[in-house]
């Protein structure tokens, strides 16, 4: 199987996420420390002074700004730097796939994986928690409790609405697949990259995959088990259009 990944488009979130990191740390520590450094002062500014009204306004301002700052920090930390890497998760998952197979990673968003092999043209959505849920048709249930449920709001590792997120990513694929190769279906998976994952599968409305071969519902068994005659995928020359068509872009 052949990997094209979007490297230009990794490195610079990884980048920007890291400086965000730092940013929002630097001004929620200026925050406290131009709060604390006023409060314990020996002649506290009065509240009509402008150093009065200066210490009023600013936390105001600069401590939300810190906060949305580090929740998006935090977010993106999840989707471009925690480990272990949706891309490399995927590759290893695929090993021993079609030699005709490619895995495209972060060309065409909100598809962040496309799958392209002899079983079919698929749409990947991963999903990085390592916590316990439960899916039921097209209905998703975190467990963990209150005080979990309060971690995850500030983590940003909420599960989301995968189903949405699949079936909208399978269908942008779908309208570049179109003009290129008509009658062929764009099919979404659910993949969850973290081994520590589990999850209870009843019935999904849209396939719930694991990377490890050894797993019950791994992507590989899946792939596997597709019928002959409802495998649809692209020809070497509709994958090469449909790169020239989208990679460079």
């Amino acid at each position: 199987m052949r990997t094209e990944t979007n490297t230009k488009l990794v490195t610079r979130n990884r980048r920007f996420a890291q400086y965000l990191f730092f940013f929002s740390l630097a001004v929620l520590i200026g925050a406290f420390v131009f709060t604390n450094q006023q409060a314990l002062s020996a002649t506290p500014a009065s509240p009509d002074s402008l150093e009065g009204t200066l210490l009023l306004l600013l936390p105001a301002i600069v401590l939300p700004v810190g906060v949305i700052a580090s929740m998006v920090s935090v977010r993106m930390t999840n989707t471009w730097i925690r480990q272990p890497r949706p891309e490399n998760a995927l590759r290893d998952g695929l090993k021993g796939l079609s030699n005709k197979s490619v895995l495209y990673n972060y060309y065409h968003m909100p598809a962040r994986h496309v799958l392209i092999c002899p079983q079919g043209v698929f749409a990947v959505v991963t999903r990085f928690q390592d916590g316990h849920y439960k899916v039921d048709g097209d209905k998703w249930q975190t467990f963990g409790g209150a005080f979990n449920t309060f971690l995850r709001f500030f983590r940003r590792d909420g599960i989301g609405n995968p189903n949405e997120e699949a079936q909208r990513a399978a269908a942008h694929v779908q309208s570049l697949i179109d003009p290129i190769a008509p009658g062929v279906r764009v099919q979404p998976v659910i993949v969850f990259i973290d081994p520590r994952a589990t999850v209870e599968i009843n019935d999904p409305a849209i396939p719930v995959l694991f990377p490890d071969a050894k797993h019950e519902h791994s992507i590989t068994n899946y792939l596997r088990d597709i019928p002959k005659d409802q495998r649809q995928s692209l020809t070497p020359n509709q994958i090469q259009e449909f790169e020239n068509a989208t990679l460079n872009q």
